[in-house]
């Protein structure tokens, strides 16, 4: 990654985590103030761990350099996916997830979460993840090597609560990319909550408050 992740406590000693990955030419600042509005008080202290994506060429964008968890190939997000650099960061996270153990926090008190490019890392590393999380998040993304999810996907995570939700005139992740990821994971049994808002490739009040249920749950 190009610089550490950014942290914020919402207490000493917190007892939960929240790995939040941002989208494309974005970075670990882009969802801070998200975190701001979600209370969390009732499950006690939260570390929010916001990791930076390393910068590369993305090739849908004339190969101009951007923070990127892995490279856009074209406008169709299902064909040549950039399976090297998905990898890549996946390991990159699953290094995250290990430091928040290595400090205290058990898997099945983390939850992993992303937007967009981070939303597919969310599936991608959360559900292949050997030991079971608390929670797996997709906001306005997609699931990613969709056709490798079912052998890769870790049996500890397959009753692990899911929370996907996407805006209802996204032009970036078209909704029936996500709608195929959300079918393909509810035909694999798992117990996943679908939101869908009438707003663009953004975040709203209304799904800020549904997280917050789901997270308050999935947390308790």
């Amino acid at each position: 990654m190009s610089n550490p992740p950014i942290e914020i406590e919402t207490g000493p000693n917190p007892t939960a985590t929240i790995l939040l990955m941002h989208g494309l030419g974005a970075d670990g600042n882009d969802f801070v103030p998200i975190a701001n509005e979600l209370d969390l008080s009732a499950v006690g202290p939260v570390r929010f761990v916001f990791p930076n994506a390393p910068v590369i060429p993305v090739t849908v964008n004339g190969g101009y350099r951007m923070p990127a968890w892995y490279d856009i190939m074209g406008p169709d997000l299902a064909k040549r996916e950039d399976e090297a650099g998905l990898r890549r960061s996946q390991a990159a996270i699953e290094a995250l997830l290990a430091n928040e153990k290595s400090r205290g926090i058990p898997a099945s008190r983390i939850v992993i979460a992303g937007f967009s490019q981070g939303c597919a890392m969310s599936f991608m590393t959360g559900l292949r993840h050997p030991e079971r999380l608390a929670g797996i998040v997709g906001l306005s993304g997609y699931l990613p090597l969709a056709d490798t999810t079912a052998a890769e996907r870790s049996p500890a995570n397959q009753q692990t609560p899911i929370f996907q939700a996407h805006g209802q005139r996204d032009g970036v992740v078209p909704m029936a990319r996500a709608i195929h990821g959300r079918d393909a994971l509810q035909a694999l049994g798992y117990a996943l909550e679908w939101h869908d808002y009438p707003m663009e490739h953004s975040v709203c009040m209304e799904e800020i408050a549904d997280l917050n249920r789901f997270l308050l749950r999935v947390l308790a």
